[in-house]
Parts: C-alpha cells; sequence; structure tokens
C-alpha cells in the first residue's frame, strides 16, 4: 500500500479572515487576469482550511467555486499518486502519473455547468478517454456500470458502461491549459462533459467495474443518477455539448 500524507482536520476559518477573503473574491471578478489566478489559488487554499464551505460560496475570476465534502484533502503528485481499475475485468491495473501522461490525450473544450446554477464557458480538459483504460483492462461480459472512487476518501460516482464509453468521458490530467492543481480536484479527476459537474469526481483514486449502477455520494442525498445538463434534476439548462 503506497504511503500517504497524514490528513490533518482543517481548522474554522475565522471572521477577520473571511471577510478578507470575501473582499479579494469581489475584487477578483473586475480584476486583471494574472490577479484572478492568484486570487483562484489563495480561494483555493482558503476552501482547504475551511470545514464550514463558505468559501466555496465566494466568486473568483475563474469561475468556479472550490468545495470538498470532507474537511481536509491528502495531496498527491507523480511521486504518490496511484490510479487503480479493478472489478469485472480480465486485467486489474494500476497507474501511476507517468503512465497516464504517456497515453494518447485528448483535448476537449466544453462548458462547464454546476447543478447549483453556475456555469464556466469554453473550459478546456485534456487527458485519457476513459473507454481506453476499460479497453486495456478488458471488460467482462457481465459488467454493466463503472464506479469511481477519490482520494478524499468520501466521494463517489457511478455511470454506466455506456456512458463510461462515450469519446467526451476523460480521465482529465489538464484544465485550463495546464495541469489540474489539487484545488480543481488534481493530479487526476474525472471529466464527463454532457453531465453536471458533480459527475466529475474530484481526487480520482479508483475506477471499478461493476453489474450494475451504484449511486455516488450527491445521488444517495437526492441528485439525479443520470446527470444529464439540461435533463436532469429538474433543471433545464442549455446542454454543454
Amino acid at each position: 500500500m503506497d504511503s500517504e500524507p497524514s490528513e490533518g482536520r482543517g481548522a474554522p476559518v475565522g471572521r477577520r479572515v473571511f471577510l478578507g477573503t470575501l473582499g479579494l473574491g469581489a475584487l477578483g471578478v473586475l480584476a486583471a487576469p494574472t490577479l484572478q489566478r492568484g486570487m483562484e489559488a489563495f480561494l483555493g487554499g482558503a476552501a482547504d482550511l475551511d470545514p464550514t464551505g463558505l468559501t466555496g460560496l465566494l466568486p473568483n475570476g475563474g469561475g468556479f467555486r472550490y468545495y470538498s465534502v470532507t474537511t481536509s484533502v491528502p495531496r498527491k503528485d507523480a511521486g504518490n499518486y496511484r490510479l487503480t481499475v479493478d472489478g469485472l475485468v480480465d486485467r486489474p491495473t494500476t497507474y501511476r502519473l507517468a503512465d497516464l501522461k504517456a497515453m494518447t490525450q485528448t483535448r476537449m473544450v466544453r462548458d462547464v455547468q454546476c447543478v447549483t446554477g453556475w456555469r464556466v464557458p469554453g473550459t478546456p480538459f485534456e487527458g485519457v478517454r476513459l473507454s481506453a483504460l476499460l479497453d486495456a483492462a478488458g471488460v467482462h461480459a457481465s459488467a454493466g456500470a463503472v464506479r469511481f472512487t477519490c482520494f478524499d476518501g468520501a466521494y463517489s460516482e457511478s455511470l454506466t458502461l455506456e456512458q463510461a464509453r462515450r469519446a467526451d468521458v476523460l480521465i482529465a490530467l489538464r484544465m485550463q491549459d495546464k495541469d489540474i492543481g489539487h484545488s480543481h480536484g488534481g493530479p487526476v479527476r474525472l471529466y464527463v462533459a454532457p453531465m453536471y459537474f458533480y459527475k466529475s469526481a474530484k481526487w480520482l483514486s479508483g475506477i471499478t467495474v461493476t453489474e450494475d449502477v451504484q449511486p455516488g455520494y450527491w445521488e444517495k442525498r437526492g441528485y439525479d443518477i443520470d446527470g444529464w445538463v439540461g435533463r436532469s434534476n429538474g433543471r433545464d439548462d442549455e446542454p454543454t455539448t
């Protein structure tokens, strides 16, 4: 078993820090792109220390909200990151970050739509098509779904096998033309382009082929299992593809 950094619980953000962060968030909406990027990094760090989730409500120049369902998430890099593919497959495999980077990369640019309403237009993602990993593993005839687990220790997601094999579903290594940082779910995350962003699990660590779809973290709390943008969760957003 690979070693991991210790997981200390994040301390609450104090009132003074929170108000200062709120000011920076508002400033970022009007600031130049360079300042926006720096502010995004600041908000990402603040979110890591904020178990209340309040930092996830702040505006920022990139349009994204920083959010985790746990109080802290261990950090992974090229030295200790591993992605396992197992379950109903002939060849269970463990990938290092370098292994994934050496594979054929696909780039796509789509809008990102959150089920809570915010949208980030024209966001580039790059990575390995999930179908390539499934083909390499040799999926059993009895399989019907794929379950995803994350190294935050809590989050999970699931797709039907047909959905997982779509050409617009990636094991993403890059976002906005740079390596995916920790706050955005790096170094590797799932990206399901035509579905609401909760389906694109951050901090991806496991891909397990199963017989049936297993409800993920948010599905157990009322979200639709099939999270198509504009066709689920009672919303009528414009599709992202």
